[in-house]
């Protein structure tokens, strides 16, 4: 079973939010797959199902950003996994161009406290993850402030397309294994 985690704050608040892109890609993947949402498990929206033949939980922990691992860490447990065979994280990265999506076998967190948190309550990076480029904060504009905004006028024009590009990687990364999706996805 694959446990498939899309970082965000919960909160209409945070709705087409950078920080929450990873959250956009799991509901792309639950509507496209028909799966609902809904599950409260471990703090977390949680739909069980089947992509690409693998049997999948879509998790969208409800505990914000910087507490992710808390939810991660629960639900490893209930569904016994196994992280570097079984769990992946979709999340925000300011070091990507907007748009430009990478996969990784392992990793630090580097500055972004979801990744932080999940690594923390695991006791490992040993953990695939696809990372979603949002860009550089303009001028000396916070990051905080940043991840938190809303997508401008010519990124929200490209979204759909880069959510669309990001559940695909992740079928492909399902149906044929991570080291195809990230040759095929990955930036050379």
């Amino acid at each position: 079973m694959w446990l498939i985690v899309g970082l965000g704050n919960p909160g209409g608040r945070y709705v087409q939010t950078r920080h929450n892109i990873g959250f956009a890609v799991v509901e792309l993947l639950a509507e496209r797959h028909r799966l609902e949402l809904r599950g409260k498990r471990a703090n977390s929206l949680v739909g069980e199902g089947q992509i690409a033949g693998q049997r999948v939980a879509l998790v969208q922990p409800q505990t914000y950003m910087n507490l992710s691992g808390q939810a991660v860490s629960a639900l490893r447990s209930w569904y016994k996994i196994e992280p570097a065979r079984e769990l992946l994280v979709i999340y925000d990265d300011m070091d990507l161009p907007f748009g430009r999506l990478r996969f990784r076998e392992r990793g630090s967190g580097g500055t972004h406290n979801g990744m932080r948190s999940i690594i923390g309550q695991l006791g490992t990076n040993e953990f695939p993850r696809l990372r979603i480029g949002i860009g550089q904060p303009p001028g000396k504009m916070d990051a905080a402030a940043y991840v938190l905004s809303r997508f401008s006028p010519e990124e929200q024009s490209q979204l759909s397309e880069l959510l669309d590009r990001a559940a695909d990687s992740l079928e492909l990364m399902l149906r044929e294994g991570l080291t195809t999706a990230m040759n095929r996805y990955n930036p050379t």
